[in-house]
């Protein structure tokens, strides 16, 4: 059989069939993309930062495939061992790499070397024992270096060199037990912080440092079994923080002069095991210029030793006492700290308020959490007036007596939350310029009007945690600064969030209602909706843990909401919405409807949301995300429908979410094959859409591949292949078709080609012809509507003006012949087929199976026999999909007709060198012309 008996055989059996399949599956990609291994933050295509998360995957490699514009990856609590350089070879983008908690025993020389604008680089807790000379090579850009809690016994001197731009640095938890070995640290240029505790070293001394000044600032030598401190020269001009805490050897402390540490202002002392007397000629060296101080873990006895020498540092300003055991303390013993603004007694055993605190009028912060107090008396607090944050939650605390707030004046911040408070009429007075108000997880049962009437300036609320079941009409009136109201976990119902309860919040933006008893009978629209009067509010939570849920939304129940943004409603046991739900939300930006039993969800419910931008469907029982498709949509960014029973996502859906950036689908029931092939190769290769978790996505359809990874699927038997087609065409395919609904239709041409084919197999009157023996030059391909131009002006120019000789359907078929067959005779005898669109050429049956015999000699010949030429401007949807399969083999000679008045003098040129290109592989001689829109 001849190469163009072949080609009419397969171009009349496999036409319609390659052309249904080539629309499914050959079509132009949206964007999306998922990374094996990783998670990632940011669309590749328009993000500046693109954060990349690999951590807790078990990896014992760090991936290839990270996008190279990745700005933070984390490759945290893996297994990996060894940090070879073509790891990061890619990545020079790279800002700040975490690798922490793996089992890094080794870096490769010059690992990092590509990363030349790394900024931070986490090493922390791994395996690591020895620091090499090339290990920081190019990271000139670094500023903050972690390798903490590794097993370092050893630093290259030179290792630290080429960090010139670092400022921070840990090392603390390693096995350097000299301070020689880190001394080319604090050389480096900009080193700004150091953190080398529990190490082992035995001394710190200068000439173990530097002989020059340096720009340090912060010291951490935590829990270092120093035996000598030993300061001598000034090398330490601008240190700010210095951390002595347990330290548990006798040290001594040799500052020679005073003025050496005469800009430390912060002093950690906790938990050091000194002396008494060691560690008060030890605070001298700081009196000029000590503001915060740290004493911690000392115990009852030392503390309280302490505190009446610690009191004379006249520029100490924070005094932290923390975990003390400390049950009470004297005016004696604090009656000289007047000059205190901020003190810390948390974490002791105080039964009551101390009375020195009332002698400290400067008192800006005062905590007292985590202690034993029980009252709180009308004293307590006095001439406190320039208190401004006061922390007493997780006490024992059931009364405050009145009048115990009179003095605190500039009081904004009050944490009274853990305790055994009921809303006594504590807050009726005073308090005047308070702004933040917590009383979460107290025996609140209910609320009256009044109970807030003197927090004229109160913004925040926290009334969470309690045992609210009423909240009286009125009770939040005067509130009118209140932004941010908090009554989640309390048991309210229906009848306890009437409107009347928030019709004088004016301006708050935040209310969260969920895991309380609120449900509602049935979706028909309230008379008084709750939130009517809420206009400026952005943020409603009313989702339900462990409560049976609303179980209805009426109709009208967001009437009012017009600025809301945030919608929290998972979990509330609703299975359907009514249309009107979401009317009164326009300017919703985030709706969460995750964990409800939906029977369906329609188009109408979304149709409002024009501005959503984040959706949660996850675990609502949906089988389709169709009804998503003419919701209008065009805004939604990430879409959360993970836990679902989904098994097919089409092209439509995803095209009518023209700015989604992240899909999650986890846990669904997708099918692998063919269905889902589009959404398999759209997952892989393109940028803008990440899908979460893409590589771990599973099948649940067919039995067969049940937990197989939907990304494994081999989407090519899904794809056009020609050599499938033609075998399919010769056995099962071409039955199976023709004896279907296009029987008729077929069923002609069949006979024809096939008497044909048998005529040239018992005569072999079919022979390969050669390039020397061809009778024409070019075959004409064109439609009846085109001949007058052909006639006109394609045939005068390659006749008439260049010399060529043209095979034309009315001049040279052989009359009486069939017309396939002359068609086939005529594009075989010709070196070259000219092609003449036009929109009219592409309706026509008869040029359509011309320019198929012609490609299918293209194909076969594999040589350059086929020129295109464009009467019009065509979209690319209208052309012959036999014109894609061309263009998919490879490329190919394209030309335009130019437009009226334009000179036709470039484009005759460019014809005649197509027609005098030689019968060359496409591939050695390649001539194109771009046309625009094809």
């Amino acid at each position: 059989m001849s190469k163009r008996e072949r080609g009419l055989c397969f171009i009349k059996s496999c036409s319609w069939t390659s052309w249904l399949l080539y629309c499914c599956v050959f079509i132009n990609l949206a964007n999306g993309y998922s990374v094996k291994n990783c998670t990632i933050r940011g669309s590749l295509k328009y993000a500046v930062n693109i954060n990349v998360f690999c951590n807790k995957r078990s990896l014992h490699f760090v991936p290839g495939n990270i996008p190279d514009k990745a700005t933070h990856l984390d490759v945290s609590d893996n297994v990996i061992q060894k940090i070879k350089k073509e790891y990061f070879s890619q990545l020079s983008n790279l800002k700040s790499l975490i690798a922490q908690h793996n089992k890094i025993r080794e870096v490769e020389e010059g690992a990092f070397s590509s990363l030349v604008n790394l900024q931070e680089l986490n090493l922390a807790c791994n395996k690591l024992t020895d620091i090499l000379g090339g290990m920081f090579q190019n990271l000139g850009n670094l500023t903050v270096l972690r390798l903490n809690e590794n097993l370092i016994t050893n630093i290259n001197f030179s290792a630290f060199s080429p960090l010139i731009s670092l400022r921070k640095v840990n090392l603390s938890r390693n096995h350097l037990n000299k301070i020689s070995k880190v001394q080319p640290l604090f050389l480096l240029p900009q080193l700004q912080e150091v953190h080398i505790g529990i190490n082992g070293f035995t001394s710190f001394q200068t000439s173990e440092v530097s002989n020059i000044s340096l720009r340090l600032k912060v010291l951490d030598l935590f829990q270092n079994p120093l035996k000598v401190f030993s300061i001598t020269a000034d090398i330490f001009p601008l240190l700010d923080n210095l951390v002595l805490a347990f330290i548990t050897e006798n040290m001594i402390w040799d500052v020679q002069d005073k003025r050496y540490l005469q800009s430390v202002q912060h002093l950690n002392l906790s938990g050091l095991q000194l002396p008494l007397e060691k560690i008060t000629d030890l605070l001298q060296t700081f009196n000029s210029s000590l503001a915060s101080l740290r004493l911690h873990s000392l115990g009852d006895v030392k503390v309280r030793a302490l505190i009446r020498n610690v009191c004379l540092i006249s520029s100490l300003k924070f005094l932290g006492l923390q975990w003390n055991n400390i049950t009470s303390i004297s005016k004696d013993e604090m009656q000289f700290c007047t000059q205190l603004t901020e003190l810390d007694l948390s974490n002791n055993r105080l039964y009551s308020v101390p009375a020195i605190v009332s002698s400290l009028p400067g008192l800006r912060l005062l905590d007292l959490t985590f202690n034993q107090i029980k009252n709180i008396s009308c004293v307590d607090f006095s001439n406190l007036t320039q208190l401004r944050t006061l922390q007493i939650f997780r006490n024992d605390i059931s009364l405050i007596e009145n009048f115990a707030f009179k003095d605190l004046k500039n009081l904004v911040t009050l944490i009274i939350r853990s305790n055994r408070l009921l809303l006594n009429g504590y807050f009726k007075k005073d308090l005047h310029k308070l702004e933040s108000l917590d009383l979460a997880n107290n025996k609140l049962d209910s609320v009256h009007s009044g109970d807030f009437e003197s927090l004229k300036s109160l913004r925040n609320l926290s009334l969470s945690d309690n045992q609210i079941l009423f909240i009286e009409p009125g009770s939040f009136n005067g509130l009118t600064n209140l932004i941010f109201l908090n009554l989640q976990s309390n048991k309210l119902s229906q009848s306890s969030i009437k409107d009347s309860v928030f019709s004088r919040l004016p301006n708050l933006k935040s209310l969260l209602l969920n895991n309380n008893y609120i449900s509602y009978d049935s979706q028909e629209a309230l008379v008084q909706p709750p939130f009517r009067y809420l206009k400026k509010l952005k943020i409603l939570n009313i989702f339900s843990q462990g409560h049976k849920g609303m179980c209805y939304l009426p109709s009208n129940l967001f009437k009012g909401l017009w600025s809301l943004e945030e919608l929290q409603a998972e979990n509330l046991n609703i299975n359907s919405l009514h249309p009107d739900t979401f009317t009164y939300t326009p300017y919703l930006w985030v709706l969460d409807l995750s964990r409800n039993d939906f029977i369906s969800l329609t188009t109408k419910e979304f149709l409002p949301l024009q501005v959503l931008k984040t959706l949660h469907l996850s675990k609502v029982g949906l089988q389709s995300l169709d009804f998503l498709i003419n919701a209008n949509l065009s805004k939604l960014h990430l879409l959360h429908a993970s836990k679902n029973a989904l098994s097919v996502i089409n092209e439509t859906l995803i095209q009518s979410l023209p700015t989604l950036i992240y899909l999650d689908l986890q846990a669904n029931y997708l099918s692998c094959d063919c269905t889902n092939a589009w959404f398999v190769n759209w997952t892989i290769s393109s940028n803008d859409t990440e899908v979460e978790s893409g590589y771990e996505l599973t099948c649940n359809y067919p039995d067969k591949l049940k937990g197989h990874k939907l990304l494994d699927l081999d989407v090519g038997s899904c794809n056009v292949d020609v050599g499938f087609f033609c075998f399919i065409s010769t056995t099962t395919l071409v039955s199976l078709t023709l004896l279907g609904s296009f029987l008729f239709h077929f069923l002609k041409w069949q006979v024809i080609y096939a008497y044909y084919l048998l005529l040239a197999f018992l005569h072999d009157n079919k022979q390969q012809r050669k390039l020397n023996g061809l009778q024409y030059d070019a075959f004409i391909s064109y439609n009846v509507h085109d001949e007058l131009w052909v006639m006109r002006e394609l045939v005068p120019q390659l006749e008439g003006e260049q010399g060529w000789k043209l095979c034309l359907h009315h001049r040279d078929f052989e009359p009486g012949k069939p017309i396939m067959d002359n068609i086939v005779d005529g594009i075989y005898n010709s070196r070259k087929t000219i092609c003449v669109i036009s929109r009219h050429y592409l309706e026509s049956e008869w040029c359509s199976r011309e320019i198929q015999v012609a490609s299918f000699r293209l194909f076969d010949e594999k040589k350059d026999v086929l020129i295109l030429v464009f009467l019009e401007n065509i979209p690319c949807h209208q052309l012959s999909p036999y014109y894609r399969m061309k263009r998919l083999i490879q490329k190919k000679t394209y030309i335009s007709w130019p437009k009226p008045g334009e000179d036709t003098r470039v484009f005759w040129q460019k014809l005649r060198i197509a027609l005098e290109t030689k019968g060359t592989s496409e591939m050695e001689h390649p001539i194109s012309w771009d046309l625009g829109v094809i």
